[in-house]
């Protein structure tokens, strides 16, 4: 009897050996034998994917939060289940999608990734039904199977940084494994977003770690990636207020290492759009640690050569603090200063515009403490050689907001401006900047013709 039973336990223990082997994959082994023999080789692989599943949940999954948890097979429909197994479900197609794919093969494994696809598409689906409720494995399988296949190293950037530093010039790098990645944020932003989700019980699971390995994937080249992580991220803010103050340190972190080292971020205008929106939300009167952001954060963005690329959004963050407290203007109009770029016109016309846009809402108070250097400047650029930097700004003078302020202060700014105006009248090479500044001298004629 003892015999007869040790002589089993060999071919048994190879058997279980070679299903486990298999893993995944062992559903797509076929057979010439007889229907008997393909029924019991198809009864196999289920067994066979199914142990997968259970071993993936155990190593990838604690136990301590898997406890109690009924695995299901994951190619079940969730039509095909009851109510109270289609959480369990949930977990089983989560656990399914933990293996990542290999896209550098476009013909490598194609069946496997598309078996993750269609898996993909049908969690996507479910959440989107809006009738499930999560307990706290389904949170956790979430958050462990996005990290599988989001979280990732990117090669190193081969791209020269060149003198101009306009990094808005290359051509975008798209990730061939984008099919799948779309899902997967599909599938978290929904889930982020999904209504019944108990902010109590996901913050022990979308924590400090979390956010901070979704914040390195700003870094992605690929724009389609970038865009994703920024309306994540933004619903991540709105949904766990006990981040929000991580959130906000951790992007200045990010600025800081991009003005103060390297000069290279692929994700500044999207971090920099969501900012837009909380800064928008901010309560009056502005915290410290609020204000502190703008002079740490984002004024010295300014000096990087690349500002080209997210000096939209950064107009617009600034615009935003100046608009809830008007005293700020001063400390960015004094950081546009320190700035301002002598070599380079692009930027400079930038700083013009936004400038324009912050004397625009300056009061008069605020706006004596800082005429004269701020109008220094603007002689400067009268007098420049390239046209369009003159041009920009002698427009500041059809502000109806900025004239007013200039005629109540008239007798420092003319001379600060008029000796300008008199070297174009007699050697700018522009036709365009001469008429410019003499509709200008006219202008100050009008106002106060014993200043001149």
């Amino acid at each position: 009897m003892l015999k007869q039973i040790l002589s089993k336990l060999p071919r048994k223990s190879q058997k279980s050996d070679s299903l486990d082997s298999a893993g995944l994959d062992s559903g797509n082994h076929t057979s010439n034998s007889s229907n008997g023999v393909q029924c019991t080789n198809i009864g196999n692989s289920i067994t066979s994917r199914l142990s997968v599943v259970k071993r993936v949940s155990s190593a990838v999954f604690p136990a301590s939060i898997m406890a109690g948890v009924e695995a299901v097979e994951p190619n079940l429909s969730f039509k095909d289940v009851s109510n109270p197994q289609k959480q369990n479900l949930f977990i089983s197609k989560l656990n399914l999608c933990c293996e990542v794919s290999d896209f550098s093969d476009p013909e490598k494994a194609s069946s496997e990734q598309d078996l993750k696809r269609q898996t993909l598409i049908e969690l996507v689906d479910f959440v989107s039904s809006g009738s499930a409720k999560f307990n706290e494995p389904a949170v956790a399988a979430m958050c462990k199977m996005c990290a599988v296949n989001l979280f990732r190293v990117f090669p190193p950037k081969y791209r020269s940084n060149t003198s101009s530093g306009e990094a808005e010039d290359d051509e975008p790098m798209f990730d061939p494994a984008w099919s799948n990645l779309q899902l997967v944020y599909d599938l978290l932003l929904r889930f982020i977003s999904y209504s019944s989700l108990d902010a109590k019980v996901a913050k022990k699971h979308v924590d400090h770690s979390f956010i901070l390995k979704l914040l390195d994937l700003f870094e992605s080249e690929d724009p389609r990636e970038t865009d994703c992580l920024k309306t994540i991220l933004h619903r991540i803010y709105g949904k766990f207020m006990v981040h929000r103050p991580f959130v906000r340190k951790a992007v200045s972190n990010i600025i800081y290492r991009f003005v103060f080292e390297t000069e290279r971020h692929n994700g500044i205008a999207e971090l920099l759009e969501i900012f837009g929106s909380i800064i928008s939300g901010f309560a009056i009167p502005l915290k410290e640690e609020h204000k502190m952001f703008l002079c740490r954060a984002l004024i010295p963005l300014h000096k990087p050569k690349s500002i080209g690329v997210y000096h939209q959004q950064l107009t617009y963050c600034v615009v935003q603090f100046v608009d809830k407290d008007q005293k700020l203007a001063n400390n960015v109009i004094k950081g546009l200063l320190k700035y301002w770029p002598i070599t380079n016109s692009q930027k400079e016309l930038m700083f013009i515009s936004e400038l324009e846009e912050i004397l625009e809402m300056t009061n008069m108070v605020e706006f004596q403490k800082i005429m004269v250097p701020v109008f220094r400047r603007i002689a400067c650029c009268l007098n420049s050689s390239h046209y369009q930097v003159a041009e920009r700004a002698h427009l500041l003078w059809n502000n109806e907001h900025i004239l007013n302020l200039i005629t109540h202060n008239r007798h420092v700014i003319f001379p600060l401006i008029f000796p300008s105006l008199e070297r174009n009248s007699q050697n700018h090479w522009n036709q365009a900047v001469l008429n410019l500044t003499q509709n200008i001298r006219k202008m100050f004629c009008e106002m106060d013709e014993e200043l001149l």
